[in-house]
């Protein structure tokens, strides 16, 4: 989730210029036209969002799907909760901890502001190889309430090659322990497993099909999960870093939820 967002906001700006056209327009016009474009399509399936830099899905489609939330970090600067949740995004992750001490700068704010408008939300953690998985456990632990009604805490799972301070690998079996570590840590704290994010290189490399026990997040954004996860069961789908969701000024990770708004409301009552 860490990596990407400079580019994306290249590609935000690069459409923001291209969107005004040769002639000129008053700074109204251009807000009419940007709001007018990331409004949500409904469908008799589901929501289809804009996006920055759209990927031809095929066969089973995101907006196959109900039940989208987004991902938000610092990056995302102010939120606008009431707006995001008017347009139909039903869930949020937001970023908490990295590593052994660091903590998002908007976490806080995120974590009140999406309780007050009654948006489902869970608070996620970015994995450093640097550190132990119990001594990030112990971190995630000092910075994110226990709150009855949460998600269940989320584990970001993927190589950081671009970190200044930690862009070290670890052999599979080590990378496995190091989670489990910090899973079994976080489960015995909040009574909930957490769920596992993870990207399709890191899955393959460390043979993540092989933990069992835990609900996955993948992200895949070109191409539908069965197609770059095989065999491999999924609660949420990270389908897109390039979004538009309207109440978020910058380009926004969107993802579904694998059943129906019925199915949620169940799995919200036995996960949270």
């Amino acid at each position: 989730m860490i990596g990407k967002r400079r580019g994306a906001l290249a590609v935000f700006l690069g459409t923001l210029l291209l969107s005004v056209p040769l002639g000129g327009c008053s700074s109204t016009d251009t807000a009419g036209v940007l709001a007018l474009a990331e409004v949500p399509r409904s469908s008799s399936k589901g929501l289809r969002f804009g996006d920055h830099d759209p990927y031809d899905f095929t066969g089973t489609t995101p907006w196959h799907h109900q039940v989208h939330g987004v991902d938000v970090a610092k990056y995302q600067n102010t939120i606008d909760w009431p707006r995001v949740k008017s347009s139909g995004i039903g869930f949020a992750f937001l970023k908490a901890t990295e590593g052994g001490d660091r903590l998002d700068d908007r976490f806080r704010e995120n974590w009140a502001k999406t309780k007050a408008v009654g948006m489902p939300r869970g608070a996620y953690h970015f994995f450093y190889w640097c550190r132990s998985g119990s001594e990030q456990a112990d971190w995630y632990i000092r910075n994110v309430p226990r709150e009855k009604g949460a998600m269940p805490p989320v584990l970001d799972a993927e190589w950081n090659p671009d970190s200044p301070t930690c862009a070290k690998k670890v052999p599979p079996a080590q990378a496995r322990k190091m989670l489990r570590d910090f899973i079994a840590k976080v489960s015995r704290h909040y009574r909930q497993v957490p769920i596992v994010y993870t990207t399709v290189d890191f899955y393959h490399d460390n043979d993540l099909g092989s933990m069992k026990g835990v609900q996955f997040w993948l992200r895949s954004t070109a191409g539908h999960p069965s197609e770059k996860y095989p065999g491999q069961h999924w609660t949420f789908w990270q389908y897109t870093g390039t979004g538009k969701v309207p109440g978020i000024g910058t380009p926004a990770d969107i993802n579904v939820f694998q059943g129906s708004p019925a199915d949620f409301r169940k799995w919200m009552v036995k996960n949270s």
